[in-house]
């Protein structure tokens, strides 16, 4: 129980990983906050996490609106009286185009959850979590380490994110409250499975010929599980990770090696 009795904010809940990292925050002995807009996929997660027994608050939030994320803290203050644990992993599709013929609003708007995002939610939270020695916890993805057409402003928004969550562990590491990120590519969840189910159909192959092409270039060969990446989460967010800060952690079976 690696997180027993403490409260963890999840940003950014889906079906995927969202929704893992909540379950597993949940099972590690965590009360939940869940914080997204889709207020159904909230519903159904909060039901999960009560079924493991722990407590849980579903909370419709626009985490690009400052007084939607005020409400939020404050929410999850009044229900538990302390937040230990901030996961963010809210995330903003990117249009994907060349840097020089983009919209810059489009880049805009990406970065408006992305990074702008975490930062309104840390800076509400910044006070409980200082109290309580808590810990921060950044999804970015692997875009970061890699520089391809059209991606310019997805990589953007995401090398925002780390740059973000590494200044945030020198500003916050005195006051006891450690900031670190996870980073995987591929997660194998719904949405992927869709997207390789698209894929197949294009090219007139399966759906496992797929998979085995993208994970033939991973050591493991075999791409992530969402609830894999989740336990990398738990761990940085738990006392087993106390003098962990300012540092990245690649969740990617062994695809790119740093």
């Amino acid at each position: 129980m690696m997180l027993q009795d403490k409260v963890a904010v999840v940003a950014g809940v889906g079906p995927g990983l969202g929704r893992a990292i909540a379950l597993g925050c949940a099972r590690a002995g965590a009360d939940v906050v869940l914080a997204a807009r889709n207020e159904s996929v909230l519903a159904a997660v909060a039901k999960e996490v009560e079924q493991l027994g722990r407590r849980a608050l579903a909370a419709p939030t626009d985490l690009t609106d400052d007084a939607a994320v005020a409400a939020l803290a404050d929410s999850a203050l009044q229900a538990f009286g302390r937040v230990d644990v901030l996961v963010y992993n809210a995330f903003a599709a990117p249009a994907f185009a060349d840097l020089t013929a983009i919209d810059v609003d489009a880049v805009r708007a990406s970065l408006e959850t992305d990074v702008f995002g975490a930062l309104r939610i840390t800076q509400r939270l910044a006070p409980t979590l200082t109290e309580h020695n808590g810990a921060i916890v950044m999804i970015n993805a692997m875009v970061v380490r890699q520089s391809k057409p059209s991606f310019g402003a997805y990589r953007m928004s995401k090398s925002g994110l780390l740059a973000l969550a590494q200044s945030l562990s020198t500003e916050l590491g005195p006051s006891g409250v450690r900031v670190n990120t996870v980073m995987p590519n591929y997660v194998w969840s719904d949405g992927l499975r869709g997207y390789f189910a698209y894929l197949a159909q294009e090219r007139g192959i399966t759906e496992k010929q797929v998979y085995d092409e993208t994970a033939a270039s991973l050591d493991l060969r075999r791409l992530p599980e969402a609830d894999e990446v989740a336990n990398a989460v738990v761990f940085l967010a738990s006392d087993l990770a106390s003098a962990i800060t300012g540092q990245c952690l690649d969740v990617n079976a062994g695809e790119l090696h740093r």
